[in-house]
């Protein structure tokens, strides 16, 4: 499991979001107190004529850099949990069909469809939080599976309506198996080393500035620090969108037993 999977399964989002928040503005004021103990700040004036330009090339790669992980993390946790709707819905839809079939296979097959569906929202969904899968759920899967592929429609009616049952039969095993790739997947430790020291580097350059009033500094560089905590955070607690106490919830499956 990675470590920020294992971060957000174990500590509240709360208390992450304060962490980071302290982290930041110790860094910034401790920082900016730190430099102007060992060295004079007139020294840094002389230097404004390039650092200023420096800096901005230094926050405008980074900012680039922080809003597309960003966009492309809330797409995915979107895009995520528009399947989970999807899913849901092929399984409203299953139910519906079912109708058309003769009986007792048909009232067979909702009942099988039911505990399958409670399975996901009851079992399956605590283990997504971990990136794995519900035996049970497949087992029951499976069954369901083995009942329809054994069963021949009588009529031509019959057969309209198992073959669009087929069909979103299959699309929701293309959903389940894309929400299953969905809660173990992040991004790469790599990426967030990047994100992290190129957040660190743009906070520390503003250490180097000399201005003659050191409460402004110090507020200034401390909002900085709390803009790309915040930022960090935001693609933290959606990185995995099944893990953590924002992460998506089964209230469309849900929703999919209550009208039954």
């Amino acid at each position: 499991m990675p470590f920020n999977q294992w971060i957000l399964l174990n500590v509240p989002t709360a208390a992450i979001g304060l962490v980071m928040f302290i982290v930041a503005v110790g860094i910034a004021i401790g920082g900016v107190l730190l430099v102007r103990r060992y060295v004079d700040v007139s020294k840094f004036k002389h230097h404004h004529d390039i650092a200023g330009p420096i800096f901005s090339t230094v926050g405008v790669i980074y900012a680039v850099m922080l809003a597309f992980v960003l966009v492309v993390v809330w797409q995915d946790f979107d895009r995520a949990s528009n399947n989970v709707v999807k899913e849901a819905t092929c399984y409203a839809e299953i139910e519906r069909d079912s109708f058309g079939l003769s009986e007792p296979f048909s009232s067979q097959l909702r009942t099988a469809h039911n505990d399958y569906i409670d399975a996901l929202i009851n079992d399956e969904w605590k283990l997504l939080a971990v990136g794995k899968k519900s035996p049970e759920a497949q087992r029951l899967a499976d069954n369901i599976w083995k009942m329809v592929a054994s069963y021949e429609p009588r009529t031509e009616g019959e057969k309209a309506f198992f073959s669009e049952m087929l069909n979103r039969m299959n699309n929701a095993v293309e959903m389940r198996r894309q929400r299953l790739v969905d809660s173990q997947t992040g991004i790469h430790p790599s990426l967030w080393f990047v994100l992290l020291l190129g957040g660190l580097i743009t906070v520390v350059f503003t250490f180097f500035f000399g201005s003659d009033n050191l409460a402004a500094q110090l507020i200034m560089t401390t909002l900085l620090a709390i803009l790309i905590v915040l930022i960090l955070f935001t693609i933290l607690v959606m990185d995995f969108p099944f893990t953590g106490d924002l992460s998506i919830s089964p209230d469309a499956l849900q929703q999919v037993l209550l009208r039954k």
